[in-house]
C-alpha cells in the first residue's frame, strides 16, 4: 500500500514538474529536464537554446520562424504566413546570421551570393552587393516609434491615452521592460492612432528595443509569440483598447547609406514628373520671351513709318 502511495506521489511530481517546464516568452519551444532547458529548431534543424525568463532576441525569433515555415509548420497557430513589413527596405523575412547571443552580425546575406549590412532590428540599412561587401560594425537602434491603430471603441466618450498607462501596459507585457524609456506617447483621436516614442541614450547597449518592438508586432499583426496567448491591450479610461494594426520605425545612431537605385517606383516617378514640368516650363518661358521680342520690333517699325 504505502509503495502504491509513494508511485502516485512520484507520478504527480512528474507531472507537475513536466507542466513548470515550459517557456513562456516562446511558444515554439520544446522543453524537458531538471532542471528545465527549452530550445527552438532552425537552420537545419539545429537546436538553439533559449533563455525563457528574458524576451527571445529577435535574431532568434527570426530564424525559428523560417524554420517552421520552410517545414510547412504553423506559424501562425491557426495556419497561414505572417505579414513582415521592415520600416526602411521592405524585405521581409530572412535567414539572418546570429551571434551567440541572438544578436544580428552586421553582415547578411540569406544564405546567398547578395550580401548587405544591417542594424541591431536586422534590418536592412545599406545596398545590396556580392559577398565583399563590408560591414565594419553593428549599428545600434536607439529610437523606435511604434505607431499603433485601436478598433472602434465601444463607447464614443472622448479620452486621452496617458504616457504613464501605456508605459505600465508595455512594461507588464513584455518581461519588466524598462518604462522610463517610454518617452512621450501622443494621440490622434479620429485616426484611432496612438503613437509611442520609445528611446535610449545614444552609446547604451544595456537593453535592446527591437527585441519588445518585434513581440509587439506579432501580438497586433498575427499571433502572440508567447505562450499564453492574450494580446497586447492596454487598459485605457477603464477599457481594453483591442489594436488592429502597428508600424515600427527605427532610428539607428548612424543615418543608412542607400543611394538613389534603391529608391521605390513612386519617389522615382514623383522626381521625373517634376523634372519634366521644370524643363517643359522654361521652354514654354523661352518661346514666349522670343515671340514678346518680335512684337516689340514690328511695333518699333511702324511708329518709325508713321513718323
Amino acid at each position: 500500500m504505502k509503495m502504491w502511495i509513494l508511485l502516485v506521489l512520484a507520478s504527480f511530481a512528474l507531472g507537475a514538474s513536466a507542466q513548470s517546464c515550459s517557456c513562456e516568452t516562446m511558444k515554439w519551444a520544446t522543453c524537458d529536464g531538471n532542471p528545465c532547458s527549452c530550445f527552438v529548431l532552425v537552420g537545419d534543424g539545429v537546436k538553439q537554446t533559449l533563455d525563457c525568463d528574458k524576451l527571445i532576441p529577435k535574431c532568434f525569433l527570426m530564424k525559428a520562424e523560417l524554420y517552421r515555415a520552410r517545414k510547412n509548420l504553423d506559424t501562425r497557430i491557426i495556419g497561414g504566413k505572417p505579414v513582415e513589413t521592415a520600416f526602411v527596405d521592405n524585405d521581409g523575412i530572412y535567414d539572418p546570421d546570429c551571434e551567440n547571443d541572438g544578436k544580428f552580425r552586421a553582415k547578411q546575406c540569406n544564405n546567398t551570393d547578395e550580401c548587405w549590412c544591417v542594424n541591431s532590428a536586422g534590418v536592412r540599412r545599406t545596398d545590396k552587393g556580392d559577398k565583399d561587401l563590408k560591414c565594419e560594425k553593428l549599428v545600434e537602434t536607439h529610437f523606435v516609434r511604434l505607431q499603433l491603430t485601436h478598433k472602434q471603441r465601444k463607447t464614443r466618450d472622448k479620452f486621452l491615452p496617458r504616457r504613464s498607462a501605456i508605459a505600465e501596459a508595455i512594461n507588464k507585457r513584455y518581461k519588466n521592460f524598462n518604462k522610463d524609456l517610454v518617452k512621450e506617447v501622443q494621440y490622434d483621436p479620429d485616426a484611432r492612432m496612438i503613437v509611442v516614442d520609445v528611446k535610449k541614450e545614444i552609446g547604451d547597449r544595456t537593453v535592446d528595443l527591437t527585441q519588445m518592438a518585434y513581440y509587439m508586432e506579432k501580438d497586433v499583426k498575427v499571433l502572440p509569440l508567447f505562450r499564453n496567448q492574450d494580446k497586447f491591450k492596454p487598459n485605457v479610461g477603464g477599457q481594453s483598447l483591442d489594436m488592429e494594426n502597428i508600424l515600427v520605425y527605427y532610428v539607428d545612431e548612424e543615418a543608412p547609406t542607400f543611394t538613389m537605385k534603391n529608391l521605390s517606383g513612386g519617389i522615382i516617378a514623383v522626381i521625373v514628373v517634376v523634372v519634366l514640368a521644370v524643363v517643359i516650363g522654361l521652354v514654354l518661358l523661352f518661346f514666349l520671351n522670343k515671340r514678346g521680342k518680335k512684337r516689340y520690333n514690328k511695333t518699333q517699325q511702324r511708329e518709325m513709318e508713321a513718323m
